[in-house]
């Protein structure tokens, strides 16, 4: 039959075809060969670094701000010539952590989607961000530093933050200048007066370091949290009539200013009270801050 013999034909002819497009063992094109192996070896003698920043320019620590000194660093590394072995380099992958559980997803994407098992994490800084990521940098075997990560609770060396290395001093270091002060001074009381967002709460673990360094030394303390809202500084104010004379604050810088104006109003700035003032331009104000600027930039 002709349609029988037509097929025969275009059968024997494709398995002529692909007999000929297959290139025996060995035979392959010498150029091709050297690509693939030149490649296998680069990703052999890459050193994947993970950056987790968030984009939002309202970060003191944003990608944009941080990335171009940590290309200046790599650059510089490279080009030494003694610090790395012959032949690494440097390849950096770059992902917005914000200051949440978005950080957590881009390790897992990378590794789980993408295939690509990081040899450093930087960052992430915020703390509610860095938590999970050095749990799971632990777990994993995974060298962590992180310029922030400042709560009380990523000390410990041991169990799940062991891979972290931080390389700004974290909030407990401020409390113990604080003691250090105090026993100056011999004072033994003091009242901590912060604000506490519940979303960063960057003074909550500020007020933090100071009061676990305080209770270990056995000073007395206590503590007034506030929201910014209503008439929050007549509050404050309040409750430093019916406490200690010695007031360490963490507030925005706008809050800071109402709640001193409120207490010279009451005349509590003559002398009979120390006022300190901790971590003025906190991630969150800033950030306000930096919102508003972007927010009136609408109208000019």
């Amino acid at each position: 039959m002709p349609s029988l013999f037509f097929l025969s034909c275009c059968f024997c002819s494709l398995a002529a075809w692909l007999l000929l497009a297959t290139p025996a063992p060995g035979s392959g094109a010498p150029g091709v060969e050297k690509e693939v192996a030149a490649a296998a070896a680069e990703e052999e003698t890459a050193l994947r670094v993970l950056v987790l920043l968030p984009k939002d320019d309202a970060y003191l620590f944003s990608l944009a701000r941080v990335r171009p000194a940590i290309e200046y660093a790599v650059r510089s590394l490279e080009a030494n010539g003694s610090l790395l072995p012959a032949g690494y380099k440097f390849r950096l992958f770059y992902s917005d952590s914000d200051c949440g559980n978005r950080a957590l997803f881009s390790l897992v994407d990378m590794i789980a989607l993408k295939r690509e098992w990081p040899d450093l994490l930087l960052g992430p800084v915020c703390d509610y961000a860095a938590a999970p990521v050095a749990r799971l940098a632990s777990h994993w075997n995974l060298p962590m530093i992180s310029a922030g990560a400042l709560a009380a609770g990523f000390s410990p060396k041991t169990g799940e933050y062991s891979h972290l290395t931080r390389v700004s001093p974290g909030y407990a270091k401020m409390g113990e200048m604080f003691l250090a002060l105090f026993r100056h001074r011999k004072w033994s009381r003091v009242l901590l007066v912060y604000h506490d967002d519940k979303e960063q709460r960057s003074c909550f673990f500020a007020a933090e370091g100071v009061h676990l360094v305080f209770r270990e030394a056995g000073l007395h303390l206590d503590d007034f949290a506030f929201e910014e809202s209503g008439k929050y500084a007549d509050d404050v104010v309040r409750a430093i009539q019916g406490g200690e004379r010695v007031v360490i604050m963490c507030a925005s810088s706008d809050a800071i200013r109402n709640i001193m104006l409120a207490a010279h109003r009451q005349g509590m700035t003559s002398g009979d009270h120390a006022f300190f003032n901790i971590e003025l331009f906190n991630s969150s104000s800033y950030g306000n801050v930096i919102s508003i600027f972007h927010w009136l930039a609408r109208f000019f």
